[in-house]
């Protein structure tokens, strides 16, 4: 009797187990597949791993707010010629009110827009969306010296869930010669969180672009740059992102990355990229005491140095700095002359930098709309 009242137990916690894994909600976005090695299976991984919203919307896997956002998607247009809503991306930006709640598209039309944008705070789920084949460029020539470094941003993304697609950010102001003080410039600053970019360039020379804090996602992207190209504390994947020096024969850093305390959650991860181009190349320096930066599948020119970071000439942050490779190719991926605080990773210390879940991708990650 025992045995039996102990088999029907078993039977009705099984029952009760599937009763409710069928009430659990659908999961279509997987943190956890990691980035596969081989580069012409990216494109099938996103698809697999980050589902459209239409599949999305009813699983309960989304921050509820995106969810409301998503289910009333405007689109506005700017074109030069005024034949559409507005005629420059700043006015387009302004008709946006504060405390947005719906995806509001701003399609911009093919040609060059000679504007300072910043997108506030209270402005979240706006997206910039050009033509892959006519990609507007937005450029200004601000620098440090004249509205501090950070808020030379020719574009300052500071709301949440921002996203770009086919744009150029471009910063115009001459190249850093080392003597004019304040010459850095920033082409765009993203502060916001869970942000995405797909098919956009960023251009400048020093400090082009300034990934500044939040979780962020770059796919298909190039960016240019001589110094500090890509700095900030935020916590972003770039994935198959082409990285192109244009320092001559000057020193080149791509990354300074401003992790500070061991309890900050940010990095860089570089997955599949390429690094080109000219200059005396590093692939960070140590800006901050605990900076944390990744390449993996990465391939490396000849422009890289052998030693491959830099301590910015602070030792003591060999020991706190966390710099990574990983199965990395090309003539500047050889492990001969690296500094001793780099780390050839092992596939366990490199998987978590290796999937959506380094961003927490599954709770805010779409792919870009379709118009």
């Amino acid at each position: 009797m025992a045995g039996k009242m102990t088999h029907i137990a078993v039977q009705a916690s099984i029952l009760t187990i599937l009763l409710a894994l069928h009430n659990l909600p659908t999961v279509i976005s997987d943190e956890t597949t990691p980035i596969p090695a081989d580069k012409s299976q990216i494109d099938g991984w996103l698809k697999a791993n980050v589902k459209p919203y239409s599949e999305r919307k009813s699983g309960g896997s989304l921050d509820p707010a995106l969810v409301t956002a998503e289910n009333g998607v405007e689109v506005i247009r700017v074109r030069k010629d005024g034949s559409g809503d507005f005629m420059t991306v700043t006015d387009a930006v302004k008709s946006i009110p504060a405390g947005n709640t719906k995806r509001t598209i701003v399609w911009i039309g093919g040609g060059e827009y000679h504007e300072k944008i910043t997108i506030e705070r209270t402005k979240p789920f706006i997206t910039f969306y050009g033509s892959p084949n006519s990609m507007p460029k937005l450029t200004h020539a601000g620098t440090a010296s004249q509205y501090g470094t950070l808020n030379s941003a020719t574009v300052a993304a500071e709301s949440d869930y921002f996203t770009a697609v086919n744009i150029i950010f471009v910063n115009s102001a001459p190249k850093p010669d080392g003597k004019r003080k304040g010459a850095q410039a920033v082409a765009m600053r993203i502060t916001g969180d869970k942000a995405a970019f797909y098919n956009c360039k960023f251009i400048g020379f020093q400090d082009t672009l300034c990934d500044d804090r939040g979780t962020h996602f770059f796919k298909d992207c190039y960016i240019e740059g001589t110094v500090d190209f890509i700095f900030g504390n935020g916590k972003s994947i770039y994935l198959n992102t082409e990285l192109h020096l244009v320092a001559g024969k000057g020193l080149a850093v791509i990354t300074a990355q401003a992790r500070e305390t061991n309890g900050a959650d940010s990095g860089y991860s570089f997955v599949h990229c390429t690094i080109t181009g000219s200059g005396d190349t590093y692939l960070g320096r140590a800006w901050k005491d605990r900076a944390r930066v990744v390449f993996a599948y990465t391939n490396m020119g000849m422009l890289v140095n052998r030693a491959g970071w830099s301590d910015d000439f602070h030792t003591e942050r060999d020991k706190t700095v966390y710099y990574g490779e990983y199965k990395c190719m090309g003539p500047g991926a050889s492990q001969a002359g690296r500094v001793h605080y780099a780390k050839k990773l092992s596939d366990a210390e490199a998987i978590p930098f290796l999937s959506l879940g380094f961003i927490h991708g599954a709770t805010w990650l779409l792919p870009p709309h379709k118009l």
